[in-house]
C-alpha cells in the first residue's frame, strides 16, 4: 500500500503479511505440481500436507480440511449435497452474496433476521420443526456490519432438527475462536495471506459430494501450493491482536458518534474489525469519492457490492430506512492499523461531515 494512503477495507482483503511473501516466494522456487507422481511432485506433495496440517492446527480444528481457490468455491462444495439430494436449504437474509448467489430463487427458504442483525435460535428452532434435516447457513460475522451470530446457540438448535450447519467464517478465522458446525469456509485473503487460497472445514466427509480428482475426490483442479504455504505462514504469524484492534475500533465509534454518525449495530457485539457509520446528508458513494480523494481505501458494503448504488441487502433485511442504508459506509482494521491511522480518518470523515450539515442548513 501507499505510504501516502491510510487503507482501512481489511474486510475486502488484507494486505498480505511479510512472512506469507516470504513463504509465497520461497515456494515458487520449488513449484511442482503435487498430483504428478515423480520425486519433485511428491515433495510438493508432502509440503502441501504439511500446510494442511499447520492450518488446522492454527486454526483450532480437528476435522477434514478441503483446499480451494476461494471461499465462493468452498460454498459451492458446500451447497452441493443440498442441490442435488434436498431438502431446500435455508439461509439468514443478511449471508455474504457468495452464499446466497448459491441457491436459486425458489430453491431455498429465508431465515429473517431482528433490526438488530441477529438471527434468534427460538424462532430457528420452530422453523427447524417444521422443516427439519437440510442446510442451514449462518455467517459467523456479517462482512458489512460486524454482527457476530450466537453460533454455539444455533448450531445446538439445528443439531435438536436433525440439520447440518455452515457458517461463513471468511472474516473470523484466525481472528476468533472457530465456532461450532459441521461445515465451516476459510479464507487466506481476510487473514493476511495470499489471494487464491480458501478452504472447506468439514467434520463428515459424508456431508459433501465427490466432484473431482483432486482433494480426496472432493474438489476438481491444481492446488495452488504457493498460496496455501503464504496463506499458513500469515496464521502462525499471529498478527491480529484483537484487543489492539477492539480499542481502536471503539475510539473511532466514540469520536464519529460525537460527530453525528449513526452507528450500525453499536450496541450489539460485533468483530472488533468492523465498523459501519450513516452521515447524515451525504451518500455513500458521495463519502467513498471524498474520502479517497483524500487517501482513505474503506468502502461501502461488502467488496463484491461496494462499487454498486444499490442498497445493502444486509441493512435492508435489517430493516434499516432506505435513506439512511443508502449512507452507510464501512470502516475495517488489520494488523497494519495505527491509532494515528484512526484519528487522521476521524478528523476527515467528521469535517465532511460538518460540510455536510453546513450544506444542509
Amino acid at each position: 500500500m501507499s505510504a501516502s494512503r491510510i487503507y482501512l477495507d481489511h474486510a475486502a482483503t488484507t494486505p498480505v503479511l511479510p512472512e506469507a511473501r516470504a513463504a509465497v516466494a520461497e515456494a515458487l522456487g520449488r513449484w511442482a505440481n503435487p498430483s504428478s507422481p515423480h520425486a519433485d511432485g511428491r515433495a510438493a506433495k508432502a509440503a502441501l500436507e504439511d500446510a494442511r496440517a499447520r492450518i488446522k492446527a492454527a486454526l483450532g480444528w480437528t476435522g477434514d480440511l478441503i483446499f480451494t481457490a476461494t471461499a465462493t468455491e468452498a460454498a459451492d462444495l458446500a451447497f452441493a449435497r443440498c442441490r442435488q439430494q434436498g431438502p431446500k436449504p435455508a439461509l439468514t437474509t443478511v449471508e455474504h452474496d457468495a452464499i446466497r448467489t448459491q441457491v436459486a430463487e425458489g430453491e431455498g427458504f429465508d431465515l429473517q433476521v431482528g433490526s438488530d442483525g441477529l438471527l434468534a435460535p427460538e424462532a430457528l428452532s420452530s422453523w427447524l420443526r417444521m422443516i427439519p434435516g437440510g442446510l442451514v447457513a449462518v455467517q459467523h460475522a456479517n462482512s458489512e456490519t460486524g454482527v457476530i451470530q450466537n453460533i454455539a446457540a444455533i448450531s445446538e438448535v439445528v443439531d435438536l432438527a436433525g440439520s447440518y450447519l455452515l457458517v461463513d467464517c471468511a472474516q473470523t478465522a484466525g481472528k476468533l475462536a472457530l465456532p461450532p458446525a459441521d461445515l465451516l469456509i476459510v479464507s487466506s485473503s481476510k487473514v493476511g495471506g495470499p489471494p487464491g487460497a480458501a478452504a472447506l472445514l468439514v467434520r463428515d466427509l459424508k456431508l459433501l459430494v465427490p466432484s473431482g480428482g483432486q482433494e480426496r475426490g472432493y474438489r476438481r483442479g491444481t492446488e495452488n501450493l504457493p498460496a496455501i504455504l503464504g496463506w499458513a505462514a500469515a496464521l502462525e504469524a499471529r498478527a491480529w491482536d484483537m484487543d489492539r484492534l477492539g480499542y481502536l475500533r471503539g475510539k473511532l465509534d466514540s469520536r464519529l458518534l460525537l460527530n453525528g454518525a449513526r452507528l450500525v449495530s453499536g450496541i450489539i457485539g460485533r468483530i472488533p474489525t468492523i465498523g459501519a457509520y450513516a452521515m447524515d446528508g451525504m451518500s455513500a458513494m458521495a463519502q467513498l469519492v471524498r474520502l479517497d480523494s483524500l487517501g482513505f481505501s474503506v468502502s461501502a458494503g461488502s467488496a463484491c457490492s461496494s462499487g454498486k448504488t444499490k442498497t445493502s441487502h444486509v441493512l435492508a433485511a435489517m430493516g434499516m430506512d432506505p435513506d439512511v442504508a443508502d449512507k452507510v459506509i464501512r470502516v475495517s482494521f488489520g494488523p497494519s492499523t495505527s491509532e494515528n491511522d484512526v484519528d487522521r480518518f476521524a478528523e476527515a470523515w467528521s469535517a465532511l461531515a460538518a460540510e455536510a450539515r453546513a450544506r444542509a442548513a
